[in-house]
């Protein structure tokens, strides 16, 4: 007889990890709007960090969008990857309070690197915007599908799910766009907006830690030590920034701006936008031209109207006012109308570089390209064009219908001057020739002989008009400085334009012209 066979029990199949529990759905939004919304702040914000090192410039902007559009492509990424090897809760609080960490080093890190990295090099800007937007940026790009992963709880609603949070994600980048661009850097200092976002950042992060953990002990792991270590890391970038050298005077909305004195004048200022010398002033002495270009837009002035002769002058640019002041002390009584999209420049004029408004002085801030256009016909005699964003002419007031709008303005035999600065193999400055010339009968060009060789590159200033220009008085003139210039008209110039582009609204490439490579 057989023994009845004992009962085994069949094994028992592994218990599933448990699911973590989704967030609030305010509070996931939250999350995604703010995190989306804080890595656009820091794009926009890199701009004005660089710039005073690497220029501002179309490769510039360039840079700062495609390493920001990196840093949110792998922050995806890892935070996807994290989300599912981790519980996504415990991940969320640490993401925040590094990127803020993160933010705030970012600071000191950019001016101690950009003192070694300035130039317009292609590899100094990459590397550069990658010290100012890479680490902080990938960082809060990890808080999305972090929170995407805790809201799937149920396979049904993905779609909803992933859809509706993108679309928040969107709208807090959309936001903090707008909101940067229009308000925080009209009104707040980068050093301001970048801690400001720091300290949000980490203050959010620690709410979010204590909040998580009062609901689940596991949410907020990690000793002390490391907590205290983060602590640390977040002061330190804190203290770097009172020591870092900054480049700036005052922060405009445009520019880091600064005045230095000249050693060797006691009267004299240069203004320094972005590190690059824009202009000269001497507070003592409004006829002193310190510039090469300054002299050449000055003798133009003298062969156009007699010393003493009052003009109707339109300066499109302010920068330190420098030939507003030589025409007001040369012929009292003109009328200088300035265009300078700067406020910040014109209140930094007025407290630093001796201007002052009143019957001869008028300074309008806006975009000169906007303001031509409300300009009377006929109205002026002395049109100077002199508007540079670093070291560029925007490229919408380098266009043939720019060129038209200032020939409207322009009296019959009143003269139109624009500074333009180009290097070999001078392609810009060939087509702002070619540009002017499409408007205006007659044109000449005056610049160092060496950089109309192509040797090097300088200031070049265009001489327009639409009755013969007085060309022998200017190259008397000329002459009278003792300095090598070059005067080009007629069969000469148009050799030197050849088939140059002539730029229009449609079709400007201005920063690809002046590209050296």
């Amino acid at each position: 007889m057989n023994s009845p066979t004992p009962d085994v029990a069949a094994p028992s199949a592994p218990s599933p990890a448990p699911v973590p529990r989704a967030l609030p759905n305010r509070l996931a939004a939250f999350l995604v709007f703010y995190s989306s919304g804080a890595v656009l702040v820091l794009e926009t914000a890199a701009l004005r960090l660089v710039g005073p090192y690497v220029g501002v410039t179309l490769q510039v902007t360039s840079s700062v969008i495609g390493i920001a559009l990196a840093a949110i492509a792998y922050g995806a990424w890892a935070g996807g990857w994290l989300a599912d090897r981790r519980n996504p809760r415990t991940l969320l609080a640490p993401a925040l309070v590094l990127s803020g960490i993160a933010t705030a080093i970012t600071l000191p890190a950019v001016r101690y690197a950009g003192e070694v990295l300035r130039g317009g090099a292609a590899s100094a800007v990459l590397l550069l915007v990658a010290v100012a937007v890479f680490a902080p940026a990938m960082l809060l790009s990890a808080v999305s599908p972090l929170v995407i992963k805790l809201q799937l709880a149920d396979l049904r609603r993905t779609g909803q799910v992933v859809g509706r949070l993108s679309g928040i994600g969107t709208l807090g980048a959309v936001t903090a766009t707008l909101v940067t661009g229009f308000v925080l850097v009209a009104a707040l200092p980068s050093t301001v907006i970048l801690f400001g976002l720091a300290a949000s950042l980490g203050i959010t992060g620690v709410a979010l830690g204590v909040y998580l953990h009062r609901q689940d002990r596991d949410a907020l792991p990690g000793p002390a030590r490391v907590k205290a270590a983060l602590a640390v890391l977040g002061l330190a970038g804190a203290g770097l920034t009172m020591v870092a050298p900054n480049p700036c005077d005052v922060e405009t909305a445009y520019h880091c701006a600064r005045v230095q004195a000249d050693p060797g004048r006691s009267s004299g200022r240069t203004l320094l936008l972005n590190s690059a010398q824009h202009s000269y002033v001497d507070l003592a002495d409004p006829t002193h031209l310190e510039y090469a270009y300054t002299r050449w837009i000055g003798a133009v002035a003298d062969v156009l109207a007699p010393s003493g002769q009052r003009l109707d002058a339109l300066h499109l640019g302010g920068g330190g006012f420098t030939v507003p002041r030589y025409l007001t002390a040369t012929r009292p009584g003109t009328d200088n109308l300035v265009f300078e999209i700067d406020g910040g420049l014109v209140e930094l004029g007025e407290r630093r570089l001796g201007v002052r408004q009143g019957p001869d002085l008028r300074a309008v801030v806006g975009d000169a390209r906007m303001l031509v256009a409300d300009e009377a016909t006929d109205s002026r005699d002395f049109v100077v064009g002199d508007a540079f964003g670093h070291l560029v002419v925007p490229w919408h007031l380098a266009t043939r219908e720019m060129a038209a709008e200032i020939r409207r303005v322009t009296r019959p035999g009143g003269v139109y001057v624009q500074n333009v600065i180009d290097y070999p193999p001078l392609r810009f400055i060939r087509s702002e020739v070619a540009t002017v010339a499409a408007e205006f009968a007659h044109v000449a060009l005056i610049a160092p002989p060496e950089a109309l060789a192509g040797e090097r590159g300088a200031n070049f200033l265009i001489v327009a008009s639409d009755t013969p220009l007085p060309l022998a008085a200017l190259r008397a003139r000329l002459d009278d400085a003792n300095e090598p210039a070059s005067l080009l008209s007629g069969g000469d110039l148009t050799d030197f334009v050849g088939d140059a582009l002539v730029l229009t609204d449609d079709y400007a490439p201005v920063d690809q012209l002046l590209a050296t490579a």
